[in-house]
């Protein structure tokens, strides 16, 4: 199944286009459950028990295989978007992933070396005797 197509400007921010994209796929997936539910509500209307005649019965067992194979077709739509939302999510954050492991790695060996800095200081001055010169 196709991904949702954007109109993508240059001027759009990082948070803005997943936004969209979120928005997209929420929608495709909002379309899709809609479409079961009516097809369901539409076969338990089709399965009323009431006096039918031949014709009335051949016409509600082919809306009632019509509705059947929609909902399997959204069935298996919604199938094909969750396979796509896990390669997404297995696929496209591994660099992200790798930049924003980085980052943190150098913000915590920074600290470190920050507060070692400053224990050192205060070491020297705790093991500094008055009147010794600096």
């Amino acid at each position: 199944m196709a991904e949702p197509q954007t109109d993508v400007s240059l001027d759009q921010d990082s948070a803005e286009y997943l936004d969209t994209i979120e928005e997209e796929w929420n929608k495709r997936v909002d379309n899709e459950v809609e479409t079961l539910v009516d097809g369901m509500v539409d076969l338990v209307s089709l399965a009323s028990i009431a006096d039918k005649d031949k014709f009335r019965i051949a016409q509600e067992s082919f809306q009632a295989e019509s509705r059947a194979e929609s909902m399997v077709r959204a069935a298996h739509s919604l199938l094909s978007i969750t396979h796509s939302m896990k390669l997404l999510l297995l696929l496209s954050d591994e660099a992200q992933i790798a930049h924003r492991r980085d980052a943190e790695l150098k913000l915590v060996q920074e600290e470190k070396d920050g507060t070692k800095n400053e224990a050192a200081q205060l070491l020297d001055e705790l093991l500094r005797r008055p009147g010794q010169p600096i």
